[in-house]
């Protein structure tokens, strides 16, 4: 079509995205705001796998900052046995900075969860309006708050408030319940009321609430996102399944760092690999046998936290995951 955009995706270049991680500052706001977050990607919170488990391989290998499994307000209002299972020091201090993520639909349920949240030691407080999950539709939370503006900004007004000052609050967005410029216009509603309110940045998803987890991101729309708000601290989220993409999303759009999400799950390696590429080194793939052991420790942690029959199960689809990044040969 006459006219058309190019997709940023198509422009990813191995090679430039090793010479612009070479060549990388990180922006000093962000480590100034989290202590510890020195290099610009880090595990992005991901429903049904970034426990304690995955969390403590992501930081081993290589990750800086890690976002928990959304917790539903309402759960941890009303569990303590929810409050315990995701302490953050649960497992003796080593996974940290970390961010602790809450999901609901209402204000004020939300800004006491993040009272809870504080009181539970997380450095951050991370509030959830991306994700697309038809449970979260049933009674609007998560993404579906992007088609329903006033709540959502509700929402992140009540969040802050109840937060300390000191406490960096941040939010993590699709680019839109879906592509109507209805949408768009309520999306830059809610982004803007973010940054208006004192949250320190945005992550924002390359796909619509309407996508789900099917086809491409949208890469320009990050990118026309900071060229219109280029003082911001916005950091990107979609389709980054090798370190080469975090270089690439930042180098083709802007964003000052790259959540990696599914892309961790099969390889954990991305951020070791991430780093190798920072330091103007070649990246190492997995052997079998550190494959094997990061399986391993993931079962042995979960073991220790949740029993070996739950571990059991939750490794199935690890182990699933694990193998699809086994070494040719």
């Amino acid at each position: 079509m006459a006219g058309a955009v190019p997709d940023l995706r198509e422009q990813r270049c191995s090679e430039s995205a090793a010479a612009f991680a070479r060549g990388h500052t990180m922006d000093p706001r962000i480590a100034s705001l989290v202590p510890g977050f020195e290099v610009p990607f880090f595990q992005a919170g991901l429903a049904g796998y970034s426990d304690h488990a995955m969390r403590l391989t992501a930081r081993r290998l290589g990750a800086p900052y890690c976002v928990t499994e959304s917790m539903l307000d309402h759960t941890l209002l009303t569990s303590r046995r929810k409050r315990r299972a995701e302490h953050p020091d649960r497992v003796a201090g080593a996974d940290r900075p970390i961010a602790g993520q809450i999901v609901g639909h209402d204000a004020g349920e939300m800004a006491a969860a993040a009272g809870i949240i504080v009181e539970m030691g997380f450095d951050v407080v991370d509030v959830n309006l991306a994700c697309p999950s038809k449970l979260a539709k049933r009674r609007p939370r998560g993404g579906n708050l992007l088609a329903d503006p006033e709540t959502a900004i509700e929402i992140l007004s009540a969040v802050r408030r109840a937060v300390p000052t000191k406490t960096p609050c941040t939010v993590k967005l699709r680019r839109a319940w879906d592509d109507t410029p209805e949408m768009a216009l309520a999306f830059d509603r809610i982004f803007g009321a973010a940054y208006e309110l004192g949250f320190a940045w945005a992550t924002v998803h390359s796909r619509t609430v309407e996508q789900r987890y099917i086809g491409r991101g949208r890469w320009n729309a990050l990118a026309d996102l900071v060229r219109r708000y280029p003082d911001r601290l916005i950091f990107g989220s979609g389709d980054v399944d090798t370190a080469e993409d975090i270089f690439s999303m930042m180098e083709l759009c802007g964003v000052q760092a790259v959540a990696v999400a599914r892309g961790a799950i099969a390889n954990p390696w991305i951020f070791r690999q991430a780093r190798e590429l920072l330091a103007g080194c070649e990246k190492t793939g997995p052997s079998l046998a550190e494959q094997g052991g990061v399986l391993q420790e993931q079962f042995d942690q979960r073991a220790i936290l949740l029993g070996e029959r739950k571990a059991s199960i939750l490794m199935r689809k690890q182990s699933i995951h694990i193998a699809e990044s086994h070494p040719a040969g």
